[in-house]
Formats: C-alpha cells, sequence, structure tokens
C-alpha cells in the first residue's frame, strides 16, 4: 500500500509516501511537519527511506527520521547531506512488496531519482513530472531545462503506457491513464 502521509499538511512540504509490505519505505521525508508521528499513525517501524532529491523540502525531516527508526537513507548522491547509500542509474532498491529501478533524471536537481515498478505499474516521479503535464522547475541552482526535457523522454521510454499509478513529489497522485501526463509535461517542457 501507497500512502501519502504529507496530504492535508499545511506546511510548505514535498509529499512524502509511506510504502508498506515486505520493506516499509519512505519515499521523500517532507519538510515542516511531524512525519514521525505520521508514519507511527500508521505502522510501528520503517525499513528505510529513498529520496528523490535533496532538495530541502524533501528532506528537511531526515535527522528526525533517522533519530526516531534508526534506518539507511538511500539516495543518488552520497556526497548530500544524510544520504549514506548510493542508488545507481538502473538499480534496484525495494519498496515495500516490489523493486523498482532507479532512473537517474537531472533537470530540476542534479541528484534527482525516480522509481518504477513494471510489475507494480507505480512511478514515483519526484519533481520531474507533475498531474496535469506539469514538470520541475528549472530556474533553480541545478536547474536546466534541456536536461529535464532528455529525463522526461527518458522516463517515457522505460515506462509502460499502461502505467497505473503515478505518485509526484508536489500535487496529487495520478491513477488515470498517468502516462499520458508525462507525455502532457514533456510537450510542455520542450516549449
Amino acid at each position: 500500500m501507497i500512502r501519502n502521509l504529507a496530504r492535508g499538511q499545511q506546511a510548505f512540504t514535498s509529499n512524502v509516501f509511506l510504502v508498506t509490505g515486505d520493506r516499509t519505505v519512505l519515499v521523500d521525508v517532507g519538510n515542516e511537519f511531524d512525519v514521525v508521528s505520521a508514519v507511527e499513525e500508521h505502522v510501528d517501524d520503517i525499513d528505510a527511506v529513498a529520496v528523490t532529491h535533496t532538495h530541502y523540502d524533501h528532506v528537511e525531516n531526515l535527522d528526525s527520521v533517522v533519530d526516531a527508526f534508526d534506518v539507511p537513507v538511500y539516495g543518488y548522491d552520497t556526497d548530500q547531506d544524510g544520504v549514506e547509500h548510493a542508488i545507481a542509474d538502473d538499480g534496484t532498491i525495494q519498496l515495500g512488496d516490489h523493486d523498482y529501478q532507479a532512473l537517474h533524471t537531472p533537470g530540476h536537481k542534479n541528484d534527482h531519482l525516480c522509481f518504477y515498478s513494471d510489475e507494480a505499474g507505480v512511478l514515483f516521479a519526484g519533481d520531474l513530472v507533475f498531474a496535469n503535464g506539469s514538470f520541475g522547475r528549472t530556474d533553480l541552482d541545478e536547474g536546466d531545462r534541456s536536461l529535464l526535457v532528455d529525463s522526461i523522454e527518458r522516463v517515457l521510454s522505460v515506462v509502460d503506457e499502461d502505467l497505473q499509478e503515478m505518485h509526484t513529489g508536489h500535487g496529487p497522485s495520478v491513477t488515470d491513464a498517468p502516462y499520458q501526463d508525462i507525455e502532457l509535461a514533456l510537450q510542455a517542457a520542450k516549449f
């Protein structure tokens, strides 16, 4: 099961996804809300944290999560504060009951990863793309529009057209033809 713990929070935060199953993992930890209490409303413990990228709104709660649950933190770049274990491009990480392929997708930030499971039909898109064809900002440090376009094209080449769910770093998850939202994001990012 995938649950957004940041839903309804009145704070500037990313979405925080609790993925339960054989390996209970948080995808991103958010900012400016008590994510530890939010986790404890649903489970007693977690096994790991996987970060899509290290913008503060996605990782500011990292210390409190690590202190509370004593878990390893996975991300693309171990030179970033708090990221202990590197997940290489095309590497694999287990989230819940499924293995997810890590896709290095720079453009919004150099260390950005998306996580995709063909078996589960799920994509964690981070801040690469959002619902309704929106895409991640490229006006911040490390932002690069042409790299973002390349990254979106890569995701489209890997993800199955029958993708069932896309969970994004901000805004609502997409459960109705999310592949089309990625295609729309590519068109928008090219302009």
